[in-house]
C-alpha cells in the first residue's frame, strides 16, 4: 500500500536515521571481518537510498508531484551516505560507493519505468509537390 509524499519523507528520514545510529553503535562489530565491513558499505547504500527517498518526497511534497531530483540532491544525499559509511571504515566508504552507484541506476530504471510515458510518433509530413 502506498503512502503519500509527506508521510513518505517522514518514514524515509525516520530509517536514514536509524540506520545512521546502527552503523555507529555497531561500528566494532561491522569491523571484525571483511564480510561485515562490505556488510558495513551495503547498509551505507541503504542510507543513501532512504537520503534520495527523504529528499526527493519532501521536494514533491513543497513542490508538487511533477517536481524532480536533479544532481545536486543525488550528490548531497552520496556525500552524506559516504562521510557515514567513512566514519565505520575506509573500505566501508568505498563499498558503500560502489553499492550506491548501482542502487541509483536501478532507482532510475525502476522510475523510468514507471513514470516515463512513451511519446507517441511523429506522423510522416506530406508534401504537396508532385514529382
Amino acid at each position: 500500500m502506498a503512502v503519500n509524499s509527506a508521510t513518505s519523507f517522514v518514514l524515509s528520514s525516520i530509517l536514514a536515521l536509524l540506520i545512521f545510529s546502527g552503523m555507529q553503535m555497531y561500528k566494532p562489530l561491522l569491523i571484525r571481518s571483511p564480510m561485515t565491513i562490505i556488510l558495513g558499505g551495503y547498509l551505507g547504500s541503504l542510507m543513501f537510498m532512504f537520503f534520495v527517498t527523504a529528499i526527493g518526497n519532501l521536494e514533491a511534497t513543497l513542490f508538487g508531484k511533477n517536481f524532480q531530483l536533479k544532481l545536486p540532491e543525488i550528490i548531497l544525499s552520496m556525500a552524506i551516505s559516504l562521510i557515514a559509511a567513512g566514519m565505520v571504515h575506509r573500505i566501508c566508504f568505498t563499498t558503500c560507493l560502489i553499492f550506491s552507484i548501482i542502487t541509483i541506476y536501478y532507482m532510475n530504471k525502476l522510475s523510468q519505468k514507471a513514470y516515463v510515458t512513451a511519446a507517441p510518433a511523429a506522423a510522416p509530413i506530406k508534401s504537396r509537390r508532385h514529382k
